[in-house]
């Protein structure tokens, strides 16, 4: 599994963290950017990693700024991704099983890397139910 990962500068040091951590658990892992806290503009970043997911040069996607809210909104203007913000395990779980989410949302400011990290897990290791319920409002956002 390949994921693609990006950030601002508010999200910076947990992306670092979590790029290190994902590698020595030995996922694939791109990352987009950004590559210093050097304020820059967090859309660009999460449209790359969108970009990544919907052309399949990834699996899974992972934005993080200071909270998630503005990364999650620029990743889910591209057609094809489903976003979420995640703020603990059960929303990770829920999300991906639910509504076979396929980027992950999380806010530096509002998270502990610990807590990141098990979110993080969650969110790549949980596969979506297939349950039909779930499967047709899916089918519809995809409408949308």
């Amino acid at each position: 599994m390949k994921i693609s990962i990006g950030s601002d500068h508010g999200g910076f040091a947990l992306k670092t963290e979590l790029v290190n951590y994902l590698r020595e658990e030995g996922r694939e892992v791109k990352d987009v950017g950004c590559y210093s806290t050097d304020p820059c503009d967090y859309p660009q970043f999460a449209k790359a990693v969108a970009a990544d997911v919907v052309s399949g040069e990834a699996d899974l996607g992972i934005v993080v700024c200071t909270t998630g809210i503005g990364v999650s909104i620029a990743a889910n203007k591209v057609h094809g991704i489903r976003c979420a913000l995640c703020h603990n395990e059960h929303t990770a779980q829920m999300t991906k099983l639910h509504n076979n989410a396929n980027v992950l949302a999380l806010g530096a400011a509002e998270l502990t890397p610990v807590l990141a990290k098990r979110i993080t897990d969650i969110f790549l290791d949980t596969p979506f139910s297939g349950e039909e319920k779930h499967a047709r409002r899916v089918s519809q956002l995809e409408e949308a």
